[in-house]
């Protein structure tokens, strides 16, 4: 069941979906939708359809809006003080006769399910910053097959299989903290 949101309860603003979730959690939350479908249109279009150049464009403008989406869900989650919206769910249960607060967060199941998010997220983000720059640096422009397509096809199946298991931590920490 979905709480009621009371829009004075928490810092910055609600999302849109009707759960605790700030906006910027909701946007991010649809947005990996999208992301997912972009990504594997654009792999077909390369694997099946050789359409390298508009390949190299949707990915360039893929990894663009993920870095701008990344950065402004960085500082939503430091603004909006994410801790306070997941308060209310049954799997955010803080023991605070724990050592220490963080002790008591990052060892509750909506810690761990993000800790499990973070482990594919942070990789991922840097794989994909690789995989965009080694593609650049070492296919013809405009883009063909060339040596170093095995190793960008490698990286490249790396990087979206991060960024698929990204997606679906993530949306498990999405429900676990601001649904439940």
């Amino acid at each position: 069941m979905i709480n009621a949101i009371d829009p004075t309860a928490y810092p910055g603003i609600n999302g849109f979906l009707g759960t605790r979730a700030s906006i910027m959690l909701d946007v991010v939350f649809v947005a990996m939708f999208a992301v997912l479908a972009v990504m594997a249109w654009s792999i077909y279009l390369v694997r099946y359809r050789q359409q390298y150049v508009l390949h190299k464009r949707i990915q360039l403008i893929l990894g663009l809006v993920l870095l701008v989406t990344v950065t402004a869900f960085e500082v939503d989650m430091r603004l909006t003080e994410w801790e306070l919206r997941a308060a209310a769910s049954p799997h955010f249960v803080q023991d605070y006769s724990s050592a220490t607060p963080a002790a008591a967060k990052w060892g509750s199941t909506v810690g761990k399910s993000l800790l499990v998010h973070l482990s594919f997220a942070v990789p991922t983000f840097a794989l994909w910053v690789f995989v965009i720059i080694q593609g650049l640096r070492h296919f013809p422009n405009p883009p063909r097959p060339a040596p170093y397509s095995n190793r960008h096809k490698l990286w490249g199946r790396l990087a979206a299989f991060g960024m698929t298991m990204t997606s679906l931590t993530g949306w498990v920490f999405y429900y676990l903290a601001f649904v439940a």
